[in-house]
């Protein structure tokens, strides 16, 4: 059954990508002033979406694992964590790209960025925690509270947009403070890029949970044989 599931979520994702790059690329007109390249914004702005709903997952699998002990929830919180900072990592990939063709520079140290990649290396040593400690109760433990604690940044990511204006453009969404300013077709193809890609997470998230889960068994089985 679960593979059904998992398959049918990624015909889904694959036929919504699809059609999806058809509208962006060849049906979507240019904009009036950044040209084509302002397409980048429906790989961009989904992803960055993508990435905060998983560490929101994560940090509420951590806290449901302080609280039950469960080592399952720790087990959905690392696996939500490593798909979200691929995301992660695509926000700050497109946006460097997009800067360097708008405003001419790769990066600057404003605010909104460097709350994003503080983000993106708090959860890299979420990972690199992990791989660092054996125990599975102590790194379940460790990491969950350095998850609850990165979630803070992301608060601060989360409305980074909101609080300083710099080079970075203010709200575009109509979802947001501010917001509102954009064309209704392109903000639409916005949110359906972002379906694309919870779908497509989701995805990865289940593939990694299955990887998990056969780690576990075989570690399982390793400490039978050791003790016999």
């Amino acid at each position: 059954m679960r593979d059904k599931v998992l398959y049918g979520i990624a015909i889904l994702a694959a036929a919504l990508l699809a059609r999806n790059l058809y509208l962006i690329f060849l049906q979507l007109p240019d904009e009036a002033a950044q040209g084509a390249i302002y397409r980048i914004i429906y790989f961009h702005v989904p992803s960055a979406i993508t990435a905060m709903l998983g560490f929101m997952v994560a940090g509420a699998a951590s806290g449901i694992y302080l609280g039950t002990k469960n080592l399952r929830y720790d087990a959905v919180a690392a696996a939500v964590t490593e798909v979200s900072l691929a995301f992660a990592t695509v926000v700050l990939v497109t946006g460097s790209i997009w800067a360097r063709i708008i405003w001419g520079v790769w990066w600057t140290w404003d605010a909104r960025l460097t709350s994003m990649f503080v983000c993106w290396l708090l959860y890299a040593g979420y990972l690199m925690l992990r791989s660092a400690v054996e125990e599975p109760t102590q790194r379940a433990k460790f990491s969950a509270v350095l998850s609850l604690f990165a979630f803070t940044d992301v608060i601060i990511v989360w409305k980074s947009i909101e609080w300083w204006r710099n080079l970075h453009p203010g709200p575009v969404l109509s979802i947001r403070t501010g917001g509102g300013n954009m064309d209704p077709a392109m903000e639409s193809m916005i949110y359906m890029n972002l379906l694309a890609l919870v779908l497509f997470a989701t995805v990865l998230v289940m593939v990694r949970m299955r990887q998990e889960e056969m780690r576990r068994e075989i570690s399982s089985l390793r400490q039978l044989a050791l003790a016999q």
